[in-house]
């Protein structure tokens, strides 16, 4: 596959307000460093220099954040009440995302919940890391949820690989990535959380997909499908032999499910646990709103 470059954006869901853009693999969002190109922010200004919010650093609002390995859906605000109502999306936990990615090994169990706290990592030299509780090293450990789906077994490049279907029902930074790593079944391709480096030159990127997103606004129910990238037609490395899953079928179980309840949880299609309550909304936390309204919002979770 092409690597990114400013002419390729691929747009699957435009409104008024918004944007959902499927973001090619190892493609920064934005850069304050001039020298770094191509990025999501450029390709947009080439394609929709008009939207461009010039009140904004970057000229747009990017509801949310995706890795620089990590490709697919992401929602762009095109406006300060759209990105307003966004947040309230995401603040509230009525957002629902599922993400495809390949993993090492077979996965026995066709469907699980993983049920890690993550924390930062303080280990020397892993200061921009996250680690499971009870690792050495690992501060201010928070609860973190994922429901995991097996859709396919098969190889990649010879070596046993899982195709799977994540839906993250907290989001915490690198979340996906390191509860795949805690079940010793870590991503394809990740060079942090993965094998040791010389064990993965094979795969020509990190093999986790954003493939599903929903935000239910007030005004509008934002929702994106993105193709499906881990097939053999696009990468001949790898070679499905078992379906476990039909990914057609939980489709249509993610587009029919109701929007998540705030009170309730955000329930995915593995089974129904309800996640940590939130405390109180504090007077830092209110800031940090305000200041992500007046330019864009991250919340990092793969």
């Amino acid at each position: 596959m092409e690597p990114g470059r400013i002419e390729n954006l691929s747009v699957v869901y435009q409104s008024q307000d918004f944007l959902v853009v499927n973001k090619h693999w190892d493609l920064r969002i934005d850069s304050r460093m001039w020298r770094e190109t191509p990025t999501l922010q450029k390709q947009l200004r080439h394609h929709f220099p008009e939207l461009a919010d010039p009140d904004t650093y970057y000229g747009f609002r990017f509801c949310h954040q995706l890795d620089f390995s990590t490709s697919g859906a992401l929602c762009v605000a095109l406006n300060k009440a759209a990105a307003g109502s966004a947040y309230k999306c995401f603040k509230e936990r009525r957002v629902t995302k599922a993400y495809l990615a390949l993993v090492r090994g077979h996965v026995r169990e066709n469907r699980m919940t993983i049920n890690y706290a993550i924390g930062r990592n303080s280990t020397e030299g892993r200061a921009h890391t996250m680690c499971i509780e009870g690792t050495q090293g690992c501060e201010n450990p928070k609860p973190s949820l994922t429901e995991l789906v097996v859709l396919e077994h098969g190889l990649y490049a010879g070596d046993p690989v899982s195709k799977v279907l994540l839906q993250p029902l907290t989001g915490r930074t690198h979340q996906l990535r390191v509860h795949c790593s805690a079940l010793s079944h870590p991503v394809v391709g990740d060079l942090t959380y993965g094998q040791a480096l010389d064990q993965e030159d094979q795969p020509f990127r990190m093999m986790l997909h954003a493939f599903y997103l929903r935000i239910p606004t007030h005004a509008e129910r934002v929702e994106a499908c993105t193709p499906d990238p881990f097939v053999p037609a696009l990468d001949a490395c790898w070679s499905p032999h078992t379906l476990v899953q039909s990914l057609d079928q939980l489709v249509q179980v993610l587009k029919a499910a109701p929007d998540p309840d705030p009170t309730e949880g955000n329930p995915g299609p593995c089974s129904t646990p309800t996640p940590p309550s939130k405390p109180p909304e504090t007077e830092a936390q209110r800031s940090s709103c305000l200041q992500w309204l007046s330019e864009w919002t991250l919340e990092p979770d793969n």
